[in-house]
C-alpha cells in the first residue's frame, strides 16, 4: 500500500538528476569542486532517510491508529530511526545558525542508529568560514523541491541519480577522482571477468565508493542469482570516502555489509583469530605506486602478507597484490585488480615478487585495457587476474589479452562500450592460443617456460606482436627509465652521505 499515490508525481531520473546538480552547484565558489561530493552528499542521504522516515511513519499511523507504539514503528516500519525535532523539515526551517542544526541533527541520527556511525563524514556544518550560511541553505533549498520516499522515486532510480552524481563529481574534480572513483565499464568487465555467485563473500580492499561492491550485486542478479546471498566487505582509508561507500550501497538498496575505515596495510579490519578472513572474490583498483606505504612493518607481517617478499618501501603495488592474494580462499578465491603497466616488467624487489607469483602459477591473466579511461591517470593499465585453483588448461600458463585498441574516444577520457566489454570478456573465457587478430583483440596463452626464459618479464609486447604492444613497450621502457633514474638518485645520496660521514668531501 502506498500512501496518497493517486496524488503524488513520481520523479522522472532526470529530474532527479537535474535537481541533484542543483544542489552541487548551490556550493560553486566556496567549495573546490574537487569537494563537492563530502557536502552533497551527506545532505543527500539525509533527505533520503528524514522523507522516508515521514513516509513509514504516516503508513504505520493509518494502520495502528492511536495503538501505534514506538517498539511497533521502529521494528515493523522503519530502516531508520529519526529523533524528534532531526527531520529534514526541522533543519529546513532553521533560520539562524542552520549549520549547527544541521549537525545535532546528523550526530543524533548517527547516535540512535549504530549501523550509521560515520556515514555522514566529518564536515563541520556550523564552520561558516568553509561553507557560508547562505551556501547552506541555498544547498539545503535545492533538496527542498524533491520528495525522496518510496511514493516519489522508484526502484533503482535513487542508486543510479548517485552513481551519475558519482561521474559527475569525477568529471569535475579530475585526478582528485581517483580516490573514490572507477569508471563504470571498468567496473563492470572485471566483475564479469571474476563472476561472482550467489552466496559468495566479496571484499574490496581500497573500496573507495563502493562502486566494484554495487557491481558484483548487479553480475548475480543479471545471471539469475540472489544477490542477497552475497556477503560483501569493504575498506577505506578515507573518512569521507568510506562515508560514501556506506551511503552509495544503502541507496542501492542493500543492507548486509560491511564497511571498514582504515589502512589496510598497517590496519587490516576483516580479521579473525589473528588470520586475515579469506573469501571468494578479492578486488580492487587501488592506489597506484603508492608511496610510504609502510614497507618497514611488512618484513615481520603478523598476517604472512609479504609470502613473496617485501616490495619497495616507494611502491606499494605489489603489496596490494599480495595482500589480496592472501585474502582469497585456497580452494574457489579468484582475485581481479587494476594495475600500471609497471608491475608487469620493473625489476629489483618486485622482480622478484613477480617471479613469485608465476612459479606459484596463481597469475591466470594479464589483459590490458585502453590508454586514458581513468580520471586519475592516462597511462594505459591493465587487469591481473589471480585464481587459487586455475583450470586444467591454464595451468603452467598465462592468457595475454591486448584490448587496447577496444575503445571509443571522449572528450576528457576513453570509454568502453557494452560491446567492447563483451568482446573482451569473451575473449579472457575462450582464452584460446591465438597470436593474431581477433575482433580488434590480440591474445595468447603463454607457457610459463617461455616466460622464465624472458626473466619472468610480463611486458605484453614480448608475448604478443601488434603495433598497439610496440607502443605500449615504448611507455613501458621510458617508464623503466624513470624508475631507474630515481633508484640511481637515491643511491648517490646515499653514497654522498657515507662518504660526508667518513669525512670525504664531496
Amino acid at each position: 500500500m502506498t500512501i496518497d499515490s493517486a496524488e503524488t508525481k513520481k520523479l522522472t531520473q532526470r529530474e532527479l538528476e537535474s535537481t541533484l546538480w542543483a544542489a552541487a552547484n548551490a556550493l560553486r565558489g566556496p567549495v573546490d569542486a574537487g569537494d563537492y561530493k563530502a557536502y552533497v552528499f551527506p545532505v543527500f542521504f539525509f533527505k533520503w532517510i528524514s522523507d522516508t522516515y515521514d513516509y513509514w511513519h504516516t503508513q504505520a499511523v493509518r494502520d495502528w491508529g492511536d495503538e501505534l507504539t514506538d517498539e511497533i514503528e521502529a521494528s515493523d516500519y522503519q530502516p531508520f530511526i529519526v529523533p524528534t525535532g532531526c527531520r529534514w523539515k526541522d533543519v529546513h526551517s532553521t533560520v539562524v545558525n542552520v549549520g549547527v542544526a544541521l549537525n545535532t541533527a546528523l550526530q543524533k541520527v548517527e547516535q540512535t542508529n549504530p549501523e550509521l556511525v560515520g556515514v555522514f563524514g566529518d564536515i563541520n556544518w556550523a564552520n561558516k568560514d568553509r561553507l557560508p550560511e547562505n551556501a547552506l541553505t541555498d544547498l539545503l533549498d535545492a533538496f527542498h523541491s524533491v520528495r525522496l520516499d518510496p511514493d516519489h522515486v522508484e526502484g533503482d532510480m535513487l542508486g543510479a541519480a548517485y552513481e551519475y552524481l558519482l561521474r559527475e563529481f569525477a568529471e569535475a574534480s579530475g585526478k582528485k577522482a581517483g580516490e573514490f572513483f572507477t569508471p563504470r565499464h571498468v567496473v563492470h568487465l572485471l566483475v564479469k571477468i571474476l563472476q561472482p555467485q550467489s552466496g559468495d563473500s566479496i571484499i574490496d580492499p581500497a573500496c573507495g565508493s563502493a562502486g566494484m561492491l554495487v557491481e558484483t550485486v548487479n553480475e548475480v542478479k543479471n545471471s539469475g542469482g540472489d544477490p542477497r546471498t552475497l556477503s560483501l566487505h569493504g575498506q577505506e582509508v578515507n573518512l569521507t570516502t568510506s562515508a560514501i561507500a556506506k551511503m552509495n550501497l544503502y541507496l542501492h538498496g542493500l543492507e548486509d555489509f560491511s564497511i571498514k575505515r582504515g589502512d589496510t596495510f598497517s590496519e587490516p579490519r576483516f580479521v579473525t583469530n589473528g588470520k586475515l578472513d579469506a573469501f571468494n572474490v578479492v578486488i580492487a583498483n587501488p592506489p597506484f605506486s603508492l608511496q610510504n606505504w609502510g614497507a618497514s612493518s611488512w618484513s615481520n607481517d603478523s598476517y604472512n602478507r609479504a609470502f613473496c617478499g617485501v616490495p619497495p618501501a616507494k611502491n606499494g603495488d605489489f603489496a596490494w597484490i599480495q595482500h589480496m592474494i592472501s585474502s582469497m580462499k585456497e580452494d574457489t578465491g579468484r582475485v581481479g585488480v587494476v594495475m600500471p603497466h609497471g608491475v608487469l616488467f620493473r625489476g629489483g624487489k618486485e622482480g622478484a615478487i613477480r617471479q613469485c607469483l608465476l612459479e606459484k602459477d596463481l597469475l591466470e591473466a594479464v589483459i590490458s585495457l585502453p590508454k586514458n579511461l581513468f580520471y586519475s591517470t592516462s597511462i594505459p593499465v591493465c587487469l591481473l587476474i589471480f585464481r587459487a585453483k586455475k583450470s586444467a588448461e591454464r595451468r603452467s600458463r598465462v592468457l595475454f589479452v591486448d584490448a587496447s585498441s577496444r575503445f571509443s574516444a571522449g572528450t576528457n577520457q576513453n570509454t568502453m562500450s557494452e560491446s567492447d566489454i563483451d568482446t573482451i570478456f569473451a575473449a579472457y573465457t575462450r582464452g584460446e592460443d591465438i597470436d593474431g587478430e581477433d575482433e580488434g583483440l590480440h591474445l595468447r596463452l603463454v607457457e610459463l617456460d617461455e616466460i622464465e626464459k624472458n626473466g619472468f618479464d610480463l611486458n605484453i609486447g614480448r608475448y604478443i606482436s601488434t603495433e598497439v604492444a610496440a607502443e605500449i613497450d615504448v611507455e613501458a621502457a621510458l617508464a623503466a627509465y624513470r624508475d631507474a633514474r630515481g633508484e640511481l638518485r637515491i643511491a648517490e645520496r646515499r653514497l654522498d652521505e657515507k662518504l660526508a660521514a667518513a669525512g670525504f668531501d664531496a
